[in-house]
């Protein structure tokens, strides 16, 4: 089977949308299936065309925020029409609008697609025509968390939360025990300040309370007045095993987490963000918390009760475990059937 991936924005790129399409599309390559990838030439110095682990990328170029940039998008396609003409699935990742005028020039083919995460809030009531849009003109739709039905009112085909590589459980264990690790953009969206506020609390009663910042984004310049960041990188899951606590408010990281046997605390600053946590499978599993008060208060009891994290963790583990890449990579298979 040959599929086009449709994706804004693609490795080299990070970001949660990103791995997981590389990730479903390294699995479904070593299933034999064909897997080409469009996305946007984020750097000058990223090649406009490669193989890169057994499946072919295409980068559009000369891109620019805009009310533009979507017809350069649409006579890229045009120019390389054959790219979808040649495929037997077209997957779109969020961008159904770059597939819109194509769904009617290849009315047949088999299109389907992706929603990732949410904007912003509150929600635009564009952002939610174009949902609506896209679900209508595809034909089945994977929705990344029951959020997604409730605030878009999208009829999800399947729902997931991603997935996940497995650790053997004997590399779990090495980790500081009066710290914590952030993973994620450095903006309102992950609740970064909240963390930090949080941190300063919790370094009252203990002052060598260690906090590993992973990121970037708007709010960088003024984090790094009082703590470390390291950009973002390739494998940030590699961290959990030196730390403690996981500082995640994003679904791939959390499972991230949980697969490393670390105790999470999810922060929620909108209705929207708390039905994104609360409304997840392993919302039993993680620490939903709203303020900088809370979450100290939560961090130094749990530093009180270790035999309560080990409990919690190894039964999120039990159930991550169960949702790797590969099934999610089966998730997809399953949803093209319905084109054949």
């Amino acid at each position: 089977m040959t599929i086009l991936f449709f994706s804004r924005l693609f490795y080299p790129h990070i970001g949660g949308v990103e791995k997981h399409v590389l990730e479903i599309s390294k699995i479904l390559t070593k299933k034999g299936h064909k897997v080409t990838i469009v996305t946007e030439q984020h750097e000058k110095k990223l090649k406009l065309e490669e193989e890169f682990e057994g499946f072919k990328i295409y980068r559009i170029p000369n891109l620019k925020e805009g009310k533009f940039k979507k017809f350069k998008i649409w006579m890229w396609l045009l120019t390389n029409r054959k790219l979808i003409a040649q495929a037997d699935i077209i997957h779109c990742n969020d961008v159904f609008f770059w597939y819109l005028p194509f769904r009617f020039l290849y009315f047949r083919k088999p299109i389907f697609t992706t929603f990732h995460g949410y904007e912003s809030y509150p929600l635009k009531s564009k952002s939610i025509i174009m949902h609506k849009i896209s679900e209508k003109l595809s034909m089945g739709n994977i929705c990344i968390g029951h959020f997604i039905k409730k605030w878009y009112g999208t009829r999800p085909s399947f729902v997931s939360y991603g997935g996940v590589d497995i650790v053997h459980s004997s590399k779990l264990r090495v980790q500081s025990k009066n710290s914590a690790l952030f993973i994620g953009r450095l903006d309102e969206q992950t609740g970064i300040l909240t963390y930090v506020n949080a941190v300063k609390l919790i370094r009252k009663k203990i002052p060598n309370f260690e906090f590993k910042i992973i990121g970037d984004g708007q709010f960088r310049e003024s984090i790094e007045k009082d703590f470390e960041v390291l950009e973002f990188q390739k494998n940030p899951e590699k961290y959990f095993k030196t730390y403690n606590f996981a500082f995640v408010s994003r679904y791939l990281s959390i499972l991230e987490a949980l697969a490393a046997k670390r105790l999470v605390f999810a922060v929620y600053d909108n209705p929207l963000k708390e039905d994104y946590l609360r409304m997840s499978p392993f919302v039993k599993s993680i620490n939903i918390v709203s303020s900088d008060q809370e979450l100290a208060e939560k961090v130094l009891h749990f530093l009180k009760n270790p035999r309560e994290v080990e409990m919690i963790a190894n039964e999120a583990f039990e159930w991550v475990k169960k949702h790797t890449w590969e099934e999610m990579a089966n998730t997809y298979l399953r949803l093209w059937k319905k084109s054949f």
